[in-house]
């Protein structure tokens, strides 16, 4: 629910005007999304959404410029071709093998993209350990992870 939620809150921000908390929430129900003000404030921070002048001395919410050059899905798909070397998993850990010195850029990567099911990254100097939540999603994360490399 989570991930849909911030992924409307993503296109709302978008591709409206909205300038306040209570108009985001509002803007959630009306699509059948019910929410509180606290957990819209938790999504926004964890979207690191900012507000940004619309121009007639107003503000609104926009995704940071930054987050979207830096972790873009191009920019994702560039570093697993030109890093990972192999993947495999076991119960609820994905393990990805990279070329020696990527592996913290590959993890970052990954921690940004913010999938509902990694529970987090550990990166040594070439390996990657990989967290899913619930131990099912493995085979599922792993396949995203091989059509990056396509």
């Amino acid at each position: 629910m989570k991930a849909l939620r911030h992924a409307k809150i993503k296109e709302l921000v978008e591709n409206h005007v909205v300038e306040t908390q209570e108009e985001l929430a509002e803007a959630l129900r009306k699509d059948g999304i019910e929410v509180t003000q606290a957990t819209v404030s938790r999504d926004i921070k964890e979207l690191m959404l900012i507000k940004v002048p619309t121009g007639e001395g107003r503000y609104r919410y926009a995704a940071p410029p930054e987050q979207n050059l830096i972790f873009s899905q191009s920019r994702m798909e560039r570093i697993f071709q030109d890093s990972i070397v192999g993947m495999d998993y076991s119960q609820n850990i994905v393990v990805l093998r990279t070329l020696p010195g990527a592996a913290n850029a590959v993890a970052s990567t990954i921690d940004h993209v913010r999938w509902p099911e990694i529970m987090g990254t550990v990166a040594g100097d070439d390996t990657i350990f990989i967290v899913v939540k619930p131990p099912e999603a493995a085979p599922q994360v792993l396949a995203k992870f091989h059509r990056l490399l396509q």
